[in-house]
């Protein structure tokens, strides 16, 4: 039996769960299942989620409720488990509210939080992989399947390539759209990667680029970079991508001084342009608060101030040393040349990318670039998930 999203505070398919007991416990619902998973409910927020006029609106799914409105938890007067196993709770200034076991279900078991509906990050080096996996780009373009696969790989593992795309400048923002807002930055909404007589960033050289990540002087970095090939008859420039969840994992198992630096100690981060000035400060490795995707800050052309005391400036050297030593590793490093038609997408705040020097004499080489912030790729993902019924 399943419920259909009518009946639930969002716009899932919920199959039944049904729930073996419920009692109320001070202002807490206990409710629990046969095989033993326990929710235990709010009076408060089982009274936010009432499937009613004065709770949650029926066109949105959102609450309208003012919290200064909200009645004191005594408004709970009773529980019962009906006949399907559903949740009924009666109140003492409203009607009797149903409440779905399915729903209260993929409550109890976590599936309402951040992550769900998102692979969790697969760990790799390049000696787990050489290249990155590699999709069809127009069956991206076409086919919601396609585009789903090839998002839930590019969030488990970091890195996800298409082949066989256009090599026209308006593929970008057509992939872009099959996705969601794309991201406007100092740079544009979109920008060429390519070799400049007046270049803004290093990016537009011929250098070689160390493992970094982008814009780490933004408070909230951008979440994946995508990178289209136009062009590249250039000899070198081969791309060079780390998993920086492998190499924090490997710092912390065997440098845990550098570790404990890169962690720790905070660097202004300084946008040294002549039109723009963004700064922040923060570790080089970031992992946030519980759930949240790792931010690794670490382009060093913009690493301006130590933001820490004097004693730890030699530890924080150190550690820089040590973490670009081990990202910069042969069994860290994933190398590939760009083909035209290639669309390399990767998430911008867990993987380290950079690039051989380019001969740009031997040819032509033009890169389209865009960022797409993760709450966008997410989004995507779970509603991709969603059609398939995975809530």
């Amino acid at each position: 039996m399943t419920t259909s999203a009518d009946s639930t505070p969002d716009f899932y398919t919920y199959g039944a769960r049904p729930i073996g007991e419920a009692e109320i416990d001070g202002e807490l619902v206990l409710i629990r299942w046969p095989d033993g998973a326990e929710l235990r409910a709010h009076a408060l927020w089982l009274w936010e989620n009432r499937m009613a006029v004065d709770a949650i609106d029926e066109q949105t799914r959102e609450g309208t409720i003012d919290p200064v409105d909200l009645p004191p938890a005594s408004v709970l007067r009773r529980v019962a488990v009906d006949s399907g196993g559903d949740l009924i709770v009666h109140w003492d200034r409203a009607a009797a509210s149903t409440h779905h076991s399915g729903w209260l279900r993929h409550v109890a078991d976590g599936r309402h939080r951040p992550a769900s509906g998102i692979p969790a990050p697969e760990h790799w080096r390049a000696t787990d992989r050489n290249a990155p996996p590699t999709f069809d780009g127009v069956a991206v373009l076409n086919d919601h399947e396609a585009l789903r696969e090839w998002l839930d790989t590019l969030c488990r593992l970091g890195i996800a390539r298409l082949e066989g795309l256009p090599v026209t400048k308006d593929v970008l923002a057509r992939i872009g759209d099959r996705i969601g807002a794309m991201r406007d930055t100092n740079f544009g909404v979109t920008w060429p990667v390519s070799v400049d007589m007046a270049p803004t960033s290093t990016a537009n050289t011929v250098l070689a680029l160390a493992p970094h990540t982008d814009l780490p002087t933004r408070e909230t970095p951008p979440g994946f970079q995508l990178l289209h090939c136009l062009v590249n008859s250039c000899g070198g420039g081969l791309s060079h991508m780390t998993d920086g969840y492998a190499v924090a994992t490997h710092l912390a198992e065997h440098e845990p001084a550098a570790y404990d630096a890169l962690t720790s100690l905070h660097w202004v981060f300084f946008n040294r342009s002549p039109a723009h000035d963004h700064r922040w400060s923060a570790p080089i490795i970031d992992h946030g608060s519980a759930g949240q995707p790792l931010t690794l800050r670490a382009f060093h052309p913009v690493r301006a101030f130590p933001d820490m005391a004097d004693a730890d400036i030699p530890r924080a050297y150190e550690a820089l040393r040590i973490f670009g030593e081990v990202a910069g590793r042969d069994d860290f490093q994933m190398r590939y040349a760009w083909r035209p038609g290639d669309l390399v997408a990767f998430d911008n705040r867990r993987i380290l990318h950079g690039r051989g020097l380019i001969d740009s004499d031997s040819g032509v080489r033009e890169l389209h670039g865009t960022y797409i912030d993760h709450d966008e790729v997410y989004s995507r993902l779970r509603v991709l998930n969603r059609r398939k019924g995975k809530p």
